[in-house]
């Protein structure tokens, strides 16, 4: 019996090649024919077809050349950055921050609008990104998608946001208001899962396949890595750890109700830290400001960390007695403030009243997590449609 043909088994192997060649030149180019050929494991001919291939598409470049031994220098190739752009947003209760990255992820645009005098969620976002898209150089008709990195719920079903604490103006309806005003494809991301895949892909959680994330600063939140994968839940609730009963703090009865905060909320963030402050001794503008009295204040200010970090390992605690990660990431403006004298102090807690040890570290995309988070989002979704559609 004749063996069966897969059809399209050509064009689907084409595909993977060139996708493996799109990948390494993003991590290593620029590249010559050859040196894509041996990274590949091609043919010099098939290298050779898979590069005038990618070229004619527009999706790589000559960059320049590399001198060889004999005959003529090799030429080298790159990603062509404009062949598609992103727009990662991070939207906060005074202001929206947008920020325009090409195809390799470089950040070409940026612009931040206020939203203080503003009743319009649409209109400010709708200003960010536009601006940041043409001081990138380009405008939305290259730009493949949008994420938004906003507090509250979100749903994962429809990347709608079903509750938003800080932002009473967003409401069901704004992501199809969005899509039609920006006619490109729009979504939203809770800001702590986006806090966590930055800190996967170039923080202190890069190679862990589990780990959880807890941010502490004018909110708390949650996000939890299963496998590699982001655990949302199925509302989208996996990580408002905020509302987790605690002891020691009162339980809120009606937690969607405007200004009613979670139980784990009012002991480590917000203005807890500044009550702290008060009973040992520190001050300052913002919580960050007194936690970081403390750590500079040597062992004056132990005492202040040592209850702070007792509270927290709380809500750590409770979180991986059911989890089990062998890493916990503490982020957010408190945390970094805290550093490693608070994180050190949270894991020795930790390991003292429960059966599980994790590691805790402050995370190490000290930097706009948040909106770093919507942009590798919304590369990795991109990349997957301009890479994917080579053959045509």
């Amino acid at each position: 019996m004749a063996a069966t043909r897969l059809p399209g088994t050509p064009r689907l192997l084409r595909a993977l090649n060139d996708r493996a060649a799109l990948e390494l030149l993003l991590a290593k180019g620029p590249l010559t024919r050859a040196q894509l050929g041996e990274m590949t494991g091609l043919s010099k001919v098939t290298a050779s077809q898979l590069v005038e291939r990618l070229e004619e598409r527009g999706l790589v470049r000559r960059v320049g050349e590399q001198a060889g031994g004999r005959g003529p220098n090799a030429q080298l190739y790159a990603v062509t950055p404009g062949s598609a752009h992103v727009i990662g947003v991070e939207v906060l209760p005074d202001r929206v921050i947008a920020a325009c990255a090409d195809i390799t992820g470089e950040v070409v645009g940026r612009s931040e609008q206020s939203t203080r005098d503003s009743d319009d969620p649409v209109r400010a976002v709708h200003s960010a990104v536009v601006q940041a898209a043409g001081r990138g150089g380009t405008d939305m008709a290259s730009v493949r998608r949008v994420v938004l990195g906003t507090p509250g719920l979100v749903d994962p079903q429809t990347s709608e946001v079903s509750f938003a604490f800080d932002l009473p103006r967003w409401h069901r309806g704004l992501l199809a208001e969005l899509r039609k005003d920006l006619s490109t494809p729009v979504v939203f991301g809770n800001d702590v899962n986006l806090v966590a895949i930055a800190e996967q892909h170039h923080g202190a959680a890069k190679g862990v396949d589990d780990f959880v994330l807890i941010w502490v600063g004018r909110g708390v939140g949650l996000a939890t890595v299963i496998g590699g994968r982001l655990h949302h839940g199925s509302t989208g609730a996996a990580g408002e750890i905020g509302y987790l009963p605690v002891a020691g703090a009162e339980i809120p009865r009606d937690v969607t109700k405007r200004g009613a905060k979670g139980a784990f909320q009012t002991l480590v963030a917000s203005d807890a830290a500044k009550a702290l402050g008060k009973k040992y001794g520190f001050g300052g503008d913002e919580s960050a400001d007194v936690v970081r009295a403390a750590v500079a204040a040597g062992p004056a200010g132990e005492a202040l960390l040592d209850e702070l970090g007792a509270r927290l390992a709380l809500g750590v605690a409770a979180t991986c007695v059911v989890l089990d990660p062998p890493l916990v990431v503490l982020a957010g403006e408190v945390s970094q403030a805290g550093g490693p004298a608070l994180a050190e102090r949270v894991e020795k807690e930790v390991a003292a009243i429960t059966l599980v040890a994790p590691r805790v570290v402050i995370s190490e995309v000290a930097v706009e997590p948040i909106l770093n988070g919507a942009l590798l989002t919304a590369l990795e979704s991109v990349r997957d449609e301009v890479f994917g559609s080579t053959t045509g």
